[in-house]
């Protein structure tokens, strides 16, 4: 058998650490590769050889031929004993030592960490599991499903002390309340996690942007978070907040940002639009009157509505009542219905605004129901004491308690879906569960009183404890976790 191997071709074998990249290996350098090669082939080259070079060339090839035939053999031989020799070395190495391999693919971190012959563990960190899973025709993950995790390091994310923007309304160690175990409790969902925030990131993600939260106090609340969440990173002369009627703006300077608050409680006109007188017996609403408030959100690159707690019945015989027309033109007329009826007239009002309004570019979420924990009987305590003195979860992760509406979120993700046609897409936040568990977490009596308190309130402090709304730092952090991973990720 006879093998030819070619004077003009040079073969390298090069192993690299691919950990640096191209510039480890210099066959990879296209340039510097082509400069090698030809710089061997033309070594061996007849035609760049001086006359009398040639003629030797051509002997030594006519009389040697044979010589050079098994030389080729054997190194051709060796060649392949040095390659296996390293590949068997690199092999042996490998099982000798731990192995620690980090792959990055987009958003997704995978760590794999093998020893021996022990079973590769896989973490999923990082980013949502959820989208990589999607991505690979796998269920993505619920990040409303899972449990609450005590976590005394990397909880709470901020200082409510230190955040100088806190509402006064939700800053409960501000107003005495030493047990600040309520800050400590992370939500863990099953199957993956949630991201770990990083406020820079956040801020370059609103860079030249405005972002609008529209609705009620509970939607405030989740405003004074995400501006709690991000003031820290901002030096000071950076950043700013300024009222205007029913709009709360923050700003961050350096990044031309806008976080704004703008209360409107029933989305469409009431008279409840007073962001601080609005405590009226009877709700009434405008059936199609909202350009005024929409007037305030509609050029937002990202708007978050949250709209649920003034549906809620206080009273059995509570309803809304609505009105058509303008007295200006003479045809004004009052009409009634139940609570949730009125709510189904305002989402339908605002997605006929939407669909003609709003560009697709414009991201737009729509907040779940916030629970609030008014009967402790639906836990199993004692209702004369509404959420006082509660200091932890409830345990149960599937705890729905008796007096929450789930419904209502069913009844908004119906009437935006229509919008889904015309490019425009509502994302619910589903947080309404995980809340559900958090009886701890409430202000209750930690919280500025806007009124002095009577004899009575102060002999029975569970009569005038807030259970509605939610300490800072706390659960609207997950709230806001859930729509940072939107903003971020999606």
């Amino acid at each position: 058998m006879t093998m030819k191997v070619s004077p003009r071709v040079s073969v390298h074998v090069c192993l690299c650490n691919t950990r640096h990249g191209k510039e480890g290996c210099p066959q990879y350098n296209k340039r510097e590769g082509l400069t090698h090669l030809s710089t061997t082939a033309a070594a061996y080259s007849p035609h760049k050889m001086k006359p009398e070079q040639q003629g030797a060339h051509a002997k030594m090839s006519t009389s040697s031929s044979p010589l050079v035939g098994l030389r080729a053999v054997v190194s051709f031989l060796f060649g392949l004993f040095i390659l296996a020799s390293t590949a068997s070395l690199l092999m042996d190495r490998s099982r000798e030592s731990q192995v620690q391999l980090a792959v990055e693919h987009r958003h997704l971190e995978v760590r794999i960490a093998a020893a021996g012959n022990q079973e590769s563990q896989v973490r999923w960190t990082g980013e949502l599991m959820g989208e990589a899973a999607s991505g690979s025709g796998e269920k993505e993950c619920d990040l409303s499903v899972g449990r609450w995790v005590y976590d005394n390091t990397s909880q709470p994310l901020y200082s409510g002390r230190n955040c100088s923007f806190i509402l006064d309304e939700v800053a409960c160690e501000k107003y005495g309340q030493n047990d600040t175990k309520y800050q400590h409790w992370r939500w863990q969902p099953d199957g993956c996690d949630l991201q770990r925030f990083n406020a820079t990131q956040l801020l370059e993600k609103l860079r030249n942007k405005r972002m609008v939260f529209v609705g009620d106090s509970i939607n405030r609340n989740q405003w004074s978070s995400l501006v709690c969440m991000v003031e820290s990173s901002i030096p000071e002369g950076l950043k700013m907040r300024e009222y205007n009627g029913s709009l709360i703006s923050f700003k961050a300077f350096e990044y031309n940002a806008t976080i704004d608050f703008y209360w409107s409680p029933l989305i469409l006109e009431s008279n409840s639009d007073n962001p601080i007188i609005h405590r009226v017996e009877y709700r009434i609403i405008r059936a199609e009157k909202i350009e005024k408030h929409a007037s305030a959100w509609s050029n937002a690159d990202i708007l978050v509505f949250n709209s649920y707690l003034w549906w809620r019945k206080q009273r059995e015989d509570m309803r809304m009542k609505v009105m058509y027309g303008t007295f200006e033109d003479g045809d004004a007329k009052l009409d009634e219905v139940e609570m949730v009826e009125g709510f189904e007239i305002a989402l339908k009002k605002l997605t006929g605004w939407l669909e003609a309004n709003i560009a697709n570019k414009t991201k737009i979420y729509f907040a779940g129901s916030s629970p609030t924990h008014t009967w402790a009987s639906d836990w199993g305590g004692d209702d004369s004491n509404k959420c006082l003195n509660e200091t932890e979860p409830i345990p149960d992760a599937g705890y729905k308690g008796a007096t929450t509406d789930y419904s209502m979120m069913d009844k908004a993700g119906k009437i935006f879906r229509p919008l889904e046609k015309k490019g425009i897409h509502v994302q619910i936040l589903n947080f309404t569960q995980l809340s559900d568990n958090r009886i701890d977490a409430h202000p209750t009596i930690f919280r500025r009183q806007f009124a002095p308190l009577t004899a009575e309130q102060i002999a029975n402090p569970s009569s005038y404890a807030d259970c509605t709304h939610w300490c800072l730092p706390g659960v609207p952090d997950v709230w806001n976790l859930f729509l940072y991973s939107y903003l971020v990720q999606k």
